[in-house]
C-alpha cells in the first residue's frame, strides 16, 4: 500500500519551507516594497528588476491546456535534472535508502543518487531492452524508495511495455518515476492521464526535445497534488527565471508548429534508419520512438573517431552494457543527415 507520508524523509516532513515575498503576497498591487529589489530597474529592461512568479502559474496554466492536467498537478524545474534531484532530496535518506534503475538508461539518475549518497540497484534490461520484472522485484526491499523507468529509453530509443510499467505501479509501494522526455516522438500514450489511478506515479517531460528548447532548461513533473506540494516545499524559491517563463509562454502558443516539427523529425528518423541499415558497416539499426537512433556497427569507436575528423559528432555508447558496438545518432537536419551518410559510406 502506497503511503506518501511514510515514504517522505522525516526532516522534509518537518521542514518549514522558505517563504519568499511573492509567496506571502496575493492579489494585485502597484507599489512593490517587499522583496528588496532594485526599484530603479536594470540595464536590460525595467521589468527584470522584479522577482518572477515563484510557482510559474501562467506557464502551468498554458501547459495544463495542452496536456489536460490541472496546474496544481504540475511542477516546473530547471531542466528535468532538477525534477530528478529534488525527488532524491525529499524521499531518500542518505546512506540508508536505495533506488532502482534499469540500465542502460539516462545517466543522471545514477549521478543524482551518488550526489545524495543513495545506493543504486541495477535491474539490467532484457536483451530486447524491456524491463526485467523478476530481477527488479528481487531488488526491492523496505528501503527502496524510487524506481526510475525511462520510456522511451535513452540510449536504446524504445518504449517500455505499458503492461510491465503498470505491474510495477500496482505492486511497488514507493515512487515510480516514468521519464517521458521523448514521448512526443512516440506513438505510445503518455502516462500523465493515469495520475488519478496511481498516487505513486511521477511523470517527467521536458521542453528540451520536441519543443526545441534545450537552452531554456525547462523540465516538467506531473504527479498528485500531494507530491507536487512536496516539490514546491523543497525547491529553491525562484527556480525558473522571468526570462524563461516568458519564452516558455511564447513557445506554448505555437503547438501547431511544434507538431509539424515532430512529424518532420519522425519522417526523417525513418528515412535515416533505412539509409543507415543499407550501409555495409552497419549491423543493426534498432527501432526508435525517440529523435535518435541506436546503431550497432563494425568498429564503432573507430567510426566515431573518423566522424570527428569530418566534424561530425555522434555519441559513442559502445562501452555501455547491452549497447556494445553502438553509436547513438541524433536525427539532424536533412543536410546534416546527408553529410553523416556520405561520411559513413566513405569508410572502409
Amino acid at each position: 500500500m502506497f503511503d506518501l507520508e511514510k515514504l517522505l524523509r522525516d526532516n522534509i516532513r518537518q521542514l518549514v519551507p522558505y517563504s519568499s515575498a511573492r509567496d506571502e503576497f496575493k492579489g494585485e498591487a502597484q507599489v512593490f516594497l517587499d522583496a528588496n529589489e532594485n526599484s530603479l530597474g536594470s540595464p536590460l529592461t525595467k521589468w527584470y528588476n522584479r522577482y518572477p512568479d515563484p510557482h510559474q502559474w501562467k506557464v502551468k496554466e498554458a501547459i495544463s491546456k495542452i496536456k489536460g492536467v490541472p496546474p496544481q498537478h504540475i511542477f516546473l524545474g530547471n531542466g528535468s535534472d532538477e525534477c530528478i534531484d529534488l525527488l532524491f532530496r525529499a524521499f531518500c535518506v542518505p546512506g540508508k535508502d536505495n533506488v532502482i534503475i534499469n540500465p542502460p538508461t539516462y545517466g543522471m539518475y545514477e549521478v543524482s543518487a551518488h550526489i545524495n549518497d543513495i545506493e543504486i540497484r541495477r535491474a539490467t534490461l532484457l536483451d530486447d531492452f524491456q524491463l526485467d520484472l523478476v530481477h527488479l522485484e528481487n531488488l526491492v526491499d523496505e528501503n527502496t524508495k524510487i524506481i526510475w523507468i525511462c520510456s522511451p529509453n535513452n540510449p536504446t530509443a524504445n518504449s517500455m511495455n505499458r503492461q510491465d510499467v503498470e505491474i510495477v505501479l500496482n505492486n511497488f509501494p514507493g515512487l515510480v518515476v516514468v521519464d517521458e522526455a521523448y514521448i512526443n516522438f512516440s506513438r505510445h500514450k503518455s502516462f500523465i492521464q493515469e495520475l488519478s489511478d496511481y498516487p505513486n506515479l511521477v511523470v517527467l517531460q521536458t521542453m528540451s526535445k520536441a519543443w526545441g528548447l534545450a537552452g531554456l532548461r525547462m523540465g516538467m513533473a506531473f504527479a498528485s497534488e500531494a507530491i507536487i506540494k512536496i516539490y514546491n516545499k523543497v525547491k529553491p524559491p525562484y527556480n525558473i527565471s522571468q526570462v524563461n517563463q516568458e519564452l516558455a509562454l511564447k513557445a506554448l502558443e505555437e503547438v501547431d508548429q511544434v507538431n509539424d516539427m515532430i512529424r518532420q523529425l519522425v519522417g526523417m528518423r525513418e528515412a535515416l534508419a533505412r539509409e543507415l541499415a543499407a550501409l555495409p558497416i552497419v549491423r543493426v539499426v534498432y527501432p526508435s520512438d525517440a529523435n535518435f537512433l541506436l546503431v550497432k556497427m563494425d568498429n564503432a569507436r573507430g567510426v566515431y573517431e573518423d566522424l570527428l575528423k569530418d566534424g561530425i559528432v555522434v555519441r559513442d555508447r559502445s562501452k555501455v552494457e547491452l549497447c556494445e558496438g553502438c553509436l547513438r545518432i541524433t536525427v539532424g537536419t536533412e543536410k546534416e543527415n546527408m553529410e553523416l551518410l556520405e561520411a559513413l559510406a566513405s569508410l572502409r
